[in-house]
């Protein structure tokens, strides 16, 4: 409980001294006014306003996300899966059907506005997800990440460039483990799941994979969001399949993902109506795997 909230304190600080630097650009703008005409001093200040407004925020930002990174990792939100699910292929967890909890997992990111927009939405249902991220995007869009690793969701692999075709064992290592490094440079986490291109499971990558303890997280639901269907049809697309302990796919990377964007409020709203709730693929693992050893000590 103290820690939360010092996290939240940490928060409150942050906002209040953007508001601070902020206000004070303004006020410093109106006390400074050269001798020129005044068609010419407008425009200067509207200039001098916009960039110096701009860089603060962004410097500001930056700062905000590496403490909520840090915060996060103080508060215990590094995370593992339990051994026995190394080197095992998952597509949902083994649970009683009262256990109505669902995984909502996201492919192909960080990508400009959309991962954001997803981003806030499960922030305002206070949902934690489980993104597989793509190297390349990553070393494009690292504040994304940070983003998410900052806000609790769990970070997997989804290798560095998405092929599909096979991969030599010196091509998957690359693949997977560039992809790995960056992610720990960037939240200072290890993560040992892995989801692989298309869910293709025979080229190599998934064999590299498993052969370097990752656990292989499929999906149980599709969305089917990558074809762009139509939102009625998406949001159908991950309740025809969807049941206590699945792994739901969506994306917010990759393309135009809109659609995806348009559907999550109510994709979640009908899962809560419906009586789930919320986790990340090793909360689910955890809670197959307390159940298993529970189920093992009654025989």
């Amino acid at each position: 409980m103290q820690k939360n909230k010092s996290f939240l304190y940490a928060q409150k600080i942050l906002i209040t001294l953007l508001i601070l630097s902020v206000s004070f650009s303004f006020g410093m703008l109106t006390l400074i006014k050269p001798k020129v005409s005044k068609a010419q001093s407008q425009q200067n200040n509207d200039s001098a306003a916009s960039d110096g407004i701009q860089q603060r925020l962004e410097e500001f930002k930056e700062t905000m996300l590496t403490i909520l990174q840090q915060q996060a990792q103080v508060k215990g939100l590094l995370y593992a899966v339990p051994p026995r699910f190394e080197r095992a292929t998952i597509e949902a967890a083994k649970l009683a059907p009262s256990e109505k909890v669902i995984a909502l997992t996201f492919d192909d990111g960080p990508w400009p506005e959309s991962t954001t927009q997803v981003l806030d939405i499960l922030k305002k249902n206070n949902i934690k997800a489980t993104f597989f991220v793509i190297g390349q995007n990553v070393k494009n869009y690292p504040n994304l990440l940070k983003r998410e690793s900052a806000e609790g969701h769990v970070i997997g692999n989804h290798t560095w460039h998405h092929w599909y075709q096979f991969m030599n064992p010196q091509t998957a290592a690359y693949e997977i483990d560039h992809t790995a490094d960056l992610i720990n440079q960037i939240t200072g986490v290890k993560t040992n799941l892995f989801r692989p291109p298309g869910g293709f499971m025979h080229n190599g990558v998934a064999d590299y994979a498993r052969n370097n303890k990752y656990a292989i997280i499929l999906w149980s639901s599709d969305s089917v969001d990558y074809s762009r269907p139509a939102v009625p049809r998406l949001i159908n697309n991950v309740f025809r399949e969807s049941k206590p302990g699945g792994i739901v796919l969506m994306h917010d990377g990759g393309g135009n993902r809109s659609r995806t964007v348009q559907a999550l409020p109510e994709i979640i709203a009908k899962f809560r109506k419906e009586g789930y709730r919320f986790v990340t693929i090793p909360e689910l693992l955890q809670m197959e795997d307390k159940d298993q050893s529970v189920i093992a000590k009654k025989k």
